[in-house]
Formats: structure tokens, sequence, C-alpha cells
């Protein structure tokens, strides 16, 4: 592995709205092939990585349920476009023949793997990625929670949150001109000011396993290697704030 990496197995969580690109709606496959490129360049240097992906760009269970939907149900049929999207980006690496597994957390053996956590940690062990789909498999858990659930039980040594924006704002930064971007923020700082970096309790996931959380920009050609270098802009949230 690259002297210049500072962590050595990391998950990846990606928005679904990331997927989308420049459509409204949807699976972006020109986006889904150029995040797959990043992927495939840091594993070729020794990462070992894992994602998860968010459903956003398909479902979300919270509009469903604004519109009047059973929570439980929306938030099921979340984790099933959550699905849909991790069977795209396998489809994608794949293609670039880097070996992948799609690992759900509700059962759907005929397009994925059940979530086994110590056959999780083989196939990461045998330089595959994992890709978790399905949420934590529970209804009022978002993907954000998954993710820090995810990256606690594989031992990751951070969790990389790619999106749209490079880093943690005071303020939208697509709405607000004026939002400054952090550098670095402790788990405290985020859950006091309310910044929505993650979810509370992904957040206090992350806190009681030490897991440093790196927001940057996925739609930055290169960012993900960057990021996996402590280089360009983003924010890390640590136990303490420098």
């Amino acid at each position: 592995m690259s002297a210049d990496f500072k962590h050595k197995r990391v998950l990846l969580k990606i928005s679904g709205e990331s997927l989308m690109g420049a459509q409204a709606y949807g699976i972006d496959t020109d986006m889904v092939q150029r995040v797959a490129d990043e992927i495939k360049g840091v594993v070729e240097q020794g990462v070992e990585v894992c994602l998860v992906i968010g459903g956003g760009n398909i479902f979300r269970g919270v509009s469903g349920a604004a519109a009047g939907m059973e929570r439980a149900t929306g938030d099921y049929m979340g984790m099933l476009a959550t699905v849909m999207n991790a069977l795209a980006m396998q489809s994608a690496l794949e293609q670039k023949d880097v070996p992948t597994r799609v690992m759900s957390a509700l059962p759907i053996s005929a397009v994925c793997e059940p979530y086994i956590r110590r056959r999780a940690v083989r196939h990461m062990e045998k330089g595959r990625i994992v890709i978790f789909a399905a949420g934590t498999g529970n209804p009022f858990f978002t993907t954000d929670t998954a993710a820090a659930l995810r990256a606690s039980e594989m031992n990751c040594d951070a969790l990389l949150k790619g999106t749209r924006v490079d880093g943690v704002y005071d303020a939208d930064p697509e709405k607000d001109a004026t939002a400054t971007r952090f550098d670095t923020l402790s788990y405290l700082d985020v859950l006091s000011r309310d910044l929505k970096v993650m979810d509370a309790s992904a957040i206090s996931l992350a806190r009681e396993n030490k897991i440093p959380i790196l927001v940057f920009s996925i739609s930055e050609s290169g960012g993900f290697d960057k990021v996996l270098r402590h280089q360009g802009a983003f924010t890390i949230v640590t136990e303490a704030s420098q």
C-alpha cells in the first residue's frame, strides 16, 4: 500500500443523490462508472474498501411517510432502493475487473448474499469490495447509521462520506454562497450544532468506536484518492477538533 495513504481499511458511504449526476432522478450510469474508477484506483494501491450506498435517488422513506405512507413501509422501500444502487455499482466495478460482493441486510438470495459479518470480513481479506445493501435491515434507521455500524463491524480505520460538496459547512453551500467550510470538527461539535453531516445515531456510533469521519466531494475527480492521503478539501470529524 502507498505510504501516503492514512488508512488501510475504509468504508465509503455514498449518498443515493450522488449517483444521479445531473439527472433529477434515478441512476446516472456515467456517474456510477466514474465512482467505480475512483474506487478501483485506490483498491489497486492496496486499500481495503467496503461501501454503503443510500437510496435517495430512487425512494426516500421519510418522504413517503410525509406523503401519508406508513413510515416502516416507506423505509423498507428505501432499503430496496439501496439494493438497486448496490447492484448497479457492483456491475460497474466488475466490468473493470474489480471483484465485488453485494451483501444485503434483507435476505434477497436471488441477487445478492445475506449479510454475515465474518463472511464480509473474509471477502475483504481476499481483496474483494463489499457493498452493504438494505441499510441495517430495520426501519427508522438511516443508511448513515448503517455505514457507521458496518464500519464498526469491519474494524475500519475511517468512514468516508462522499457527498456533492467538499466537506461540512455551517449552512447549505448549494443554497447559501456565504457558507463556511470546517476543516475539523469534534463529534460533540456536530451533535451540539446539529450540523447535517450524518444523523445523531451515526455520529454517536462512530464516536463510541473511535472511527474518524471524513466528508469530501465524490463529484470531484480524484477526490477519493486525495482524501485517503488527507489532501485537498475535506472535513474530518474526530474526538477533538484541531
